[in-house]
């Protein structure tokens, strides 16, 4: 195996509703700096795994909307690197047409899926991760997950239960589990079987398409139709749509410091926090008797807060928004209401 037939697709289409109001149709979360490090989510994601595999080789997939912001943040791609979904169609269409586009390139290829919202702590081990999962996915015919040991139990992750069924230090995947009740998430961490789902994926590019031959075939088909046959695909995940259908799939139990920043609770519980755990991404703050609160206001704005615990404060310049911070179905049905009733104006 070659670097050049390693390569990687970046996931950048979604909006992102779950961190609204920072998160808005016109610029989702994916291309906001949450760290104040001067980048980007994106771009954080494109830095991490251009130390993995050439820079030609990864390709950013996202909506036709965001054709420019990824041209802004990423001026390094060539306009061939970014593949514009004409329509939002989750992530099993557009993982199968981004394999499609990558085997027209290089029938040999090994590909990296990896979404563009993800918070990686510990650098040196995720590159050492990854490249043994290429090493694992270009020798053998698997589709293989990275599965992280679960810290606490977590109702907003995906979960992954293996079997001792092994190949080297790859376990065969019993069963993929959706979110779970607070319940039988304890159960999960306690039993030392399930561990949770990142969303990054590793296979080559035969395997994958091989698998969708098997098991979605009406995307297989209807995307050799271009645009017009992604627009007609059915909108259903990778997950459900093949990964829980397939019988080759293995997991790699991994430590990297990883975090999925899909809700404003996961980012709480990725940040630092100071000794009443409350997360301060930015803004000037005063807080009083106030505990395990996430708050972000604009900049030359001052919060003062008195009383709140599990809360999210979260001020842009023209939506205020306080609620509790872990009730994520909540905020998308606050962004359903301030669209019926007030439009897209706030949204």
């Amino acid at each position: 195996m070659t670097s050049s037939n390693n390569y990687c697709v970046i996931m950048a289409g979604g909006i992102g509703s779950r961190f609204w109001p920072y998160s808005r149709k016109n610029k989702p979360k994916q291309f906001l700096d949450f760290f104040g490090a001067g980048q980007t989510l994106l771009q954080l994601t494109f830095d991490r795994y251009k130390k993995i595999v050439p820079q030609e080789n990864i390709f950013v997939i996202t909506n036709i909307a965001y054709e420019n912001l990824v041209k802004e943040q990423l001026s390094e791609l060539d306009e061939s690197q970014i593949l514009l979904e004409p329509t939002r169609r989750n992530t099993a269409p557009c993982i199968a047409w981004a394999s499609q586009h990558i085997q027209q390139l290089n029938p040999d290829a090994n590909i990296i899926v990896a979404p563009a919202d993800h918070l990686i702590l510990k650098e040196e081990e995720f590159i050492e991760a990854i490249q043994k999962g290429l090493e694992f996915v270009a020798h053998s015919p698997q589709l293989l997950t990275l599965g992280i040991k679960p810290s606490r139990p977590e109702t907003g992750y995906g979960y992954i239960q293996i079997t001792d069924e092994k190949q080297g230090d790859f376990y065969k995947v019993k069963t993929f589990v959706e979110k779970p009740q607070l319940e039988f998430a304890k159960i999960f961490v306690e039993s030392e079987e399930f561990y949770w789902n990142s969303g990054i994926f590793l296979w080559n590019v035969h395997t994958i398409l091989d698998a969708f031959g098997n098991i979605m075939p009406e995307i297989a088909s209807k995307l050799t139709a271009g645009e017009e046959g992604f627009t007609s695909s059915p909108n259903i995940s990778i997950d459900y749509g093949i990964m829980e259908k397939a019988e080759n799939v293995y997991v790699q139990i991994c430590n990297f410091g990883w975090a999925d920043l899909g809700t404003w609770g996961s980012l709480h519980e990725a940040l630092p926090k100071d000794q009443q755990k409350n997360v301060i991404i930015k803004g000037n703050t005063l807080l009083y008797e106030c505990k395990n609160n996430i708050i972000a206001v604009p900049k030359g704005k001052l919060a003062v807060l008195q009383g709140l615990e599990d809360y999210l404060v979260a001020d842009t310049d023209n939506v205020l928004l306080i609620c509790r911070k872990d009730d994520e179905s909540t905020i998308r049905r606050y962004v359903n209401d301030v669209q019926i009733k007030l439009g897209d104006e706030f949204v």
